[in-house]
């Protein structure tokens, strides 16, 4: 497999801040990286990761399976998640979750006909003094209400 210049000289970087022996050490980031890249973590990519990490394809297939941050199949342009673990619930987390299935017409990990938002439920994004909290990518937005959500879909609508 092969990827992008970038990632080639990220992975390398990353590869030599860890002693040697530690190269596992790298898995999770190298996984999130290729992921970005790629759109999944597919088999290829476990197969790349394992061999450069030092481990096995099925350690690697340990991991991902373990962290809901991989995954095995492409995403929507905007990867939307909603926390509903016991703080965000609380304050409303789960109404919010079915606002969002009900603006985006889909489910849990479910993604839009045209490829642009996929929704998942999430356990836990780790911003409980902020609930409700949702994360779109790789940032955040706390205190969330029905009205932000709503702002926060429809501008995510109108980027190209």
């Amino acid at each position: 497999m092969t990827f992008s210049p970038d990632l080639e000289a990220r992975f390398a970087r990353l590869l030599e801040s860890y002693p040697p022996g530690r190269r596992r050490s790298a898995l999770i980031p190298m996984l999130m990286y290729a992921q970005d890249e790629v759109g999944a973590v597919t088999g290829e990519v476990v197969e790349e990761v394992a061999r450069r990490c030092g481990v096995t394809p099925l350690q690697v297939d340990e991991v991902v399976s373990y962290y809901s941050m991989l995954h095995r199949q492409p995403q929507g342009k905007y990867h939307v998640q909603v926390c509903t673990n016991i703080s965000c619930l609380l304050r409303g987390g789960d109404k919010l979750y079915e606002q969002a299935s009900r603006k985006l017409g889909i489910g849990h990990k479910e993604t839009t006909a045209d490829g642009r938002f996929s929704l998942e439920e999430v356990e836990c994004i780790g911003a409980c003094s902020w609930a409700p909290a949702i994360q779109v990518n790789y940032d955040f937005h706390h205190d969330m209400t029905p009205e932000k959500l709503d702002k926060l879909l429809a501008s995510l609508e109108k980027i190209q």
